[in-house]
């Protein structure tokens, strides 16, 4: 008997049918991966099941039981529990107090902390989940904010584990560590779903495999029967088209430099964020950024657009001294920014899509004239956006934060590279991104570069930047520690080493 059925489970947002018919069945003690593109409808799923949405129909069974779960708080009571992407936490409180949050311990109001404390740290130790349950959350890697979210659902004895994106923000080593406790809480009987558009996570950890495309279930599989290139073509309804760099283009040491940076040195509080950093980018060129987050590169990509100013040294565009002009003048000479955060950098997520895309452009023509925006020019650029970038989208009215991750960045991408920029600073453009989308973006990286833009591509992916760049530089604690040409290929433990600091 399974532990879990959906059964023709539909679910619309106005026009959009976000689930169509799923059937989904989950067996006591397995890990169950949830396949698909951004936007395919598996959060939505899982948030039916948590109890966040409630399905327009279908139905629910628990132990062949039909259950009906019309909020998160009757989820946990069937022992159903789900780590958002985004974690669930409260920054200024411990991680015990984050753990019982809503309980009603023992003594309640007059809670014995220590016991609780004891309670967790017996349970963490038992799945390799060591914490310190009197740790302030604000205080914690991402690393260990997913062991406490996953610790509260233990707490809570949940049997059936929901994990939505759970790797997007860990490195190599906490996915590792991750699989290891999901291993572990297999063994013992329970139940995990993995919300993933990951394919090689899915063949790692997964038994099984359900496949979501377009809001309907194109497949269900042993993960033992299904390969690679079987998983991409049923998740995108294609055969995978892998983005090239061809080596034609390299070939411009002679031209100026479109970017140059001088000793650009900025501080921080008690800490230098960069230090004298020196950089050259050719037209035509894809220069890689290439280090673990938090060493500098977010904010070199803002001093090289203008939202930071940096304490000492010059940058240069085209060889003119830019280094005090804002970020739009920067904009107008040629510069598009890419930003790493989408949802707080890079959109106005209460502002629909037509509008959102010509925040560069609003007060200037061909989309105004004497201040006043003309509708039907801008109606007209987005519908032809929707069209050239392949934008899943109910109409060019829908407000931008209804729409997947992908097509956030397809809106991003189409309004900063309009225009034709000389140089595009490009930070972690595919982070989130399933593997159509993925193949989109670095295609258009690739298209930009071939018709002589400067390309500065950040990124947390090794092997994105291997695939795409001509030249990897290396960043450390906010100073470069390598420069390598990717003519002949890369050493991945080179990198690594200068990733670490080792000069």
């Amino acid at each position: 008997m399974p532990l879990l059925c959906m059964k023709q489970v539909c679910k619309s947002f106005g026009k959009v049918q976000a689930n169509q018919k799923v059937n989904l069945t989950v067996e006591r003690g397995e890990i169950h991966a949830l396949l698909g593109e951004n936007g395919a409808g598996k959060t939505t799923l899982m948030n039916i099941l948590y109890g966040i949405y409630q399905p327009d129909s279908g139905s629910i069974l628990m132990d062949d039981q039909p259950v009906s779960i019309s909020s998160p708080g009757e989820a946990i009571s069937l022992k159903i529990g789900m780590v958002h992407q985004h974690f669930m936490l409260v920054p200024t409180l411990s991680v015990s107090q984050n753990i019982t949050l809503g309980i009603k311990e023992r003594g309640y109001p007059f809670t014995d902390r220590k016991e609780v404390d004891r309670k967790i740290t017996r349970v963490s130790r038992e799945y390799g989940l060591d914490i310190d349950p009197t740790a302030i959350i604000e205080d914690l890697s991402v690393g260990v904010l997913q062991r406490v979210e996953i610790i509260k659902l233990l707490y809570h004895q949940a049997e059936l584990l929901i994990l939505d994106e759970p790797t997007a923000v860990l490195t190599p080593q906490e996915t590792e560590n991750l699989f290891a406790v999901l291993k572990r809480l297999k063994e013992d009987g329970r139940s995990i779903i993995i919300i993933t558009h990951r394919i090689a996570e899915v063949q790692s950890i997964a038994d099984r495999v359900t496949v979501l495309r377009d809001g309907a279930r194109v497949g269900c599989d042993n993960i033992g029967n299904v390969g690679e290139a079987r998983l991409s073509e049923m998740m995108i309804g294609r055969q995978l088209d892998t983005a090239v760099r061809e080596t034609s283009h390299q070939n411009r040491l002679n031209e100026a430099a479109v970017l140059s940076l001088e000793n650009v040195s900025l501080n921080g509080r008690n800490v230098n964020i960069l230090s004298k950093l020196t950089l050259e980018l050719k037209p035509g060129e894809i220069l890689g950024l290439a280090g673990v987050d938090g060493n500098g590169q977010k904010e070199l990509a803002e001093v090289i657009v203008g939202i930071r100013r940096p304490d000492s040294g010059k940058v240069l565009f085209e060889g003119n001294d830019v280094t005090i002009l804002g970020v739009r003048k920067r904009k107008r000479i040629g510069m598009a920014y890419v930003p790493d955060d989408r949802h707080h950098d890079g959109l106005i997520l209460d502002m629909d899509l037509s509008s959102n895309l010509i925040l560069n452009a609003h007060d200037q023509p061909p989309f105004a004239r004497f201040h006043f925006l003309n509708d039907q020019v801008r109606r007209r650029h987005a519908e032809q956006t929707i069209t050239d970038y392949q934008v899943k989208t109910p109409g060019v009215g829908t407000l931008v934060r209804y729409l997947s991750g992908g097509n956030q960045q397809k809106i991003i991408l189409a309004r900063e590279l309009d225009g034709i920029p000389k140089l595009i600073v490009a930070s972690q453009p595919t982070r989130g991104l399933d593997i159509g989308a993925e193949e989109f973006v670095n295609k258009l990286l690739l298209a930009q570069r071939d018709r002589g833009a400067g390309i500065l591509l950040i990124s947390a992916d090794l092997d994105q930047l291997i695939k795409l760049s001509d030249r990897i530089a290396v960043i450390f604690d906010g100073r470069i520690t390598g420069l390598l040409n990717n003519h002949a290929g890369i050493d991945l433990a080179e990198i690594g080493l200068k990733m670490a600091g080792v000069a």
